[in-house]
């Protein structure tokens, strides 16, 4: 039955997929006109920090009715157990731990497994917290990490044909996550899988962190991507206890769908430090009316579960939307936002990840602060950085060690010495 249902599953997307055929061509992006994140409901101009509070909430709450639905306020009891520690990890410079957080809500919970590296030369330590793909288990090759017995995306790296991870994907993903660099530079990882908080297909929002609510669903409740995004804030009210994490220098991290769950993480929750996005893309940062690559009429057909239900409306209709993907760039301002690409993503739309940075910049000048340093998207691997960081990488859709390597640059530049 369960093979059953999954071929059901799969089958409709991939119908979906080969009908959409992607516009790649920038003669063909239409005009367009990006809504102003300084101009208030009302039509008066926001010319100072106050002004700014009042545009901010208005943003968030049209991100939370249209695009990505409306989270619950945590209420509930976090229980934390660690089941695995080595003071001797990463050839002795770092202690890493696995911790069992258990969210308790009404009778009701939700367990998610939390892999944690700090170093052992810098106390307390700037983390960098993102979810994962595979499991805790493919960061490192040690067999005492566990595997997580939660659904995954079919994958032979990763996985068996039963959507379960496996011993094959065991230390895989060590490279991408660059966790002896980030040691050797004095930064912690924090990182959990992201289909423990919920599973990524559409089960009707029953189980993971969704279950913990018995709501009455409209057109506006949370999506898969919130329910992401809602657990990592989760993770941080964890980190938030620990005396080895620097909680004021926590930044988010995430690539691709799990790059749209950290970016809605740092609008709804400034805690976190500094943002970042790795090849977002549609519902990410990336401009929904230049309709390139990705579109919001394809995500939303394929993987419309992801999002509040409202935002279907405006599948071939972008210039309806009342928001676009600039001003969730500039809800995180005047914290740090870094934005990364690659040539060869073309399904993302770098050109409009760029932008997405780049008009977000009123935001940042209200505080002072610079925003995106340049007004032309600058070459392929060669990284700028102001307020609101930028690169285009060689290569394409991934997390790689090159684009780390220009996190942790970022961060010693925001963070360094303050």
């Amino acid at each position: 039955m369960r093979l059953i249902f999954l071929l059901c599953l799969l089958l409709p997307l991939q119908t979906l997929a080969q009908d959409f055929v992607p516009n790649y061509d920038e003669g063909k992006v239409p005009d367009y006109q990006l809504p102003d994140p300084l101009v208030l409901e009302n039509g008066e101009s926001v010319n100072n920090q106050g002004d700014w509070e009042k545009r901010r909430k208005e943003i968030l709450g049209y991100f939370e009715r249209e695009v990505y639905g409306k989270s619950p306020e945590w209420d509930g009891e976090i229980e934390a157990e660690v089941v695995l520690e080595n003071d001797n990890a990463v050839n002795g410079k770092a202690h890493r731990k696995e911790v069992k957080l258990t969210l308790k809500r009404e009778g009701k919970k939700a367990e998610v497994f939390v892999l944690i590296y700090h170093p052992k030369n810098n106390h307390p330590a700037p983390f960098i917290l993102g979810l994962n793909f595979y499991g805790n288990h493919t960061l490192s090759e040690d067999p005492s990490i566990r595997i997580t017995d939660a659904w995954i995306r079919n994958n032979e790296t990763y996985g068996s044909a039963n959507n379960r991870a496996s011993e094959k994907g065991r230390g895989k993903r060590r490279a991408n996550w660059a966790v002896e660099e980030a040691i050797e530079r004095g930064y912690g990882i924090a990182t959990l899988y992201y289909g423990e908080l919920d599973p990524d297909f559409d089960d009707g929002f029953r189980n993971g962190v969704h279950a913990l609510y018995e709501e009455e669903r409209n057109e506006s409740s949370w999506g898969a991507v919130a329910a992401w995004a809602w657990g990592l804030s989760r993770v941080m009210d964890y980190l938030e206890t620990l005396e080895e994490v620097d909680a004021e220098k926590v930044a988010v991290l995430g690539h691709s769908r799990l790059g749209k769950a950290a970016l809605w993480a740092g609008a709804t929750d400034t805690r976190f430090g500094l943002v970042i996005s790795n090849n977002s893309g549609s519902g990410g940062v990336a401009l929904s009316r230049r309709r390139y690559g990705e579109t919001v009429g394809r995500i939303n057909r394929v993987y419309g579960y992801w999002f509040a239900e409202r935002f279907s409306r405006y599948s071939e209709n972008e210039d309806e939307l009342p928001i676009d993907q600039h001003q969730l760039i500039a809800l995180m301002a005047p914290r740090p936002v870094y934005i990364a690409s690659a040539v060869d993503d073309q399904w993302a739309d770098p050109k409009g990840e760029f932008f997405g940075g780049l008009h977000a910049n009123p935001a940042y000048q209200l505080f002072g602060k610079t925003g995106m340093p340049s007004n032309q998207q600058p070459q392929v691997d060669q990284p700028v950085m102001g307020d609101i960081g930028y690169h285009l990488r060689s290569g394409g859709h991934g997390m790689l060690p090159y684009d780390m390597q220009q996190y942790f640059n970022f961060a010693d530049k925001h963070w360094k010495g303050k």
